[in-house]
């Protein structure tokens, strides 16, 4: 069992818990594209050894390990917030929205919400751990659930908006993504908050 699997384990008796729900984001930083939350409450008796922080693995094995995690948690839930909300309440708003809607979905299946970041929003019971995405496996299997479902979605937006090679960068701010900003202005996936020029 892996260090990240021991800190959720230690956590739990410690506070007496029956079950940990891990939240974790993808895409708060990108110019473009939905920000995707998503939750995961583990099963501790199966446990996935290669589960880390998503940013830490390739592609092909954050993909394996969605498919691990769908099939072996207790529960998940994955949620992806759109652009004009985005625009209209900010990131930080519709990140904090996101955490409430996947809580609500899986407070019936844990007692304690590990949130990777600084912000706790209200209603939820739990704590914001910055960097817990590479300290708690339910975290980190969050991660891996928000990333891949993300990155399939701007992959499916780069054949609607070829232009701008979302499959490649996935709607972060790289110098592809902004000279062809500057080329083809910003498209409906475009976080018009954002500062994009």
């Amino acid at each position: 069992m892996t260090e990240l699997y021991e800190n959720d384990l230690k956590l739990i008796g410690e506070r007496g818990l029956t079950a940990l729900c891990g939240l974790d984001e993808a895409g708060r930083g990108a110019l473009a594209g939905p920000v995707v939350i998503a939750g995961v409450v583990l099963d501790y008796a199966q446990p996935i050894d290669a589960l880390n922080d998503s940013k830490q693995l390739s592609a092909k094995k954050r993909s394996e390990l969605y498919t691990l995690i769908t099939q072996q948690a207790l529960a998940y839930e994955i949620v992806a917030l759109p652009v004009s909300l985005i625009d209209e309440i900010n990131i930080l708003q519709t990140t904090l929205r996101g955490f409430q809607m996947v809580y609500e979905k899986l407070e019936s299946r844990c007692d304690y919400a590990l949130i990777d970041g600084r912000d706790l929003p209200s209603g939820i019971q739990g704590e914001a751990i910055i960097g817990g995405d590479h300290l708690h496996a339910c975290i980190a299997a969050a991660s891996v659930l928000a990333k891949v479902y993300r990155d399939n979605l701007m992959i499916e937006l780069d054949g609607k908006y070829p232009e701008y090679s979302f499959a490649i960068h996935k709607g972060y701010g790289t110098k592809k993504h902004y000279e062809a900003l500057a080329t083809f202005g910003a498209c409906q996936e475009h976080r018009r908050s954002f500062r994009l020029f």
